[in-house]
């Protein structure tokens, strides 16, 4: 099977399995994805789901945000990993929004980096869930079940995973298989013990070689 050939295998059974694919966290704005991405590093969508209601409640705007002080807000994210810093990311961000943004998200990933918090993978994460941008973002998920697929080879950094992922996909579906490769990683291709057993994708995986 080539390269390409297992692309558009693997991209076919996820159009089957996972046709409505989308993030799990929670948010009605860009502004909220913002504070839910950035809280979600390093940390489970299930407990910044837990969290971001009442940030959103008490912060519905940047310039809310950027008017908090470190106390008043640190009690809201303590119970998230890193809470000091992403309690400083957070109205740093916000001030940033208020002074440089017009109170707006931006929609380039290189605008975004330049907010406190924002690496590359959030940056793509924004633009790929809310403006759909051919933008692949590589968390721990990403990176593990393109390689043990096969659908990266010598891939050793997230950067690398990301170029081969957006050379081989097609730029319409780049968006939806960020959330296709993080959902197979997330609930059947887990780290320790990978569910084979459950997964379409045993026939052309590297990591599980079918039994004759």
């Amino acid at each position: 099977m080539t390269l390409k050939e297992k692309y558009q295998f693997v991209l076919h059974y996820f159009e089957k399995a996972i046709p409505h694919a989308e993030t799990e966290l929670v948010y009605k704005n860009p502004f909220q994805l913002l504070i839910a991405v950035i809280l979600s590093a390093q940390c489970t969508d299930k407990r910044v789901n837990i969290t971001t209601p009442a940030i959103f409640k008490k912060y519905p705007t940047p310039k809310k945000l950027a008017e908090a002080t470190f106390e008043e807000l640190f009690p809201f994210i303590q119970s998230i990993s890193y809470p000091n810093n992403k309690t400083k990311h957070l109205i740093g961000m916000a001030q940033l929004l208020v002074k440089k943004f017009n109170n707006q998200v931006p929609m380039t990933v290189a605008e975004l980096m330049k907010l406190p918090g924002v690496g590359r993978k959030t940056a793509n994460v924004i633009t790929s869930v809310i403006d759909h941008q051919p933008n692949m973002a590589v968390d721990t998920h990403v990176f593990r079940v393109a390689n043990r697929i096969g659908l990266t080879k010598n891939a050793t950094t997230p950067l690398s995973v990301e170029k081969q992922l957006t050379k081989n996909i097609p730029e319409a579906l780049i968006h939806k298989a960020h959330h296709w490769l993080i959902l197979h990683g997330r609930y059947i291709c887990i780290a320790r013990k990978p569910k084979c057993v459950l997964c379409g994708l045993q026939s052309i995986c590297n990591y599980i070689k079918p039994k004759n």
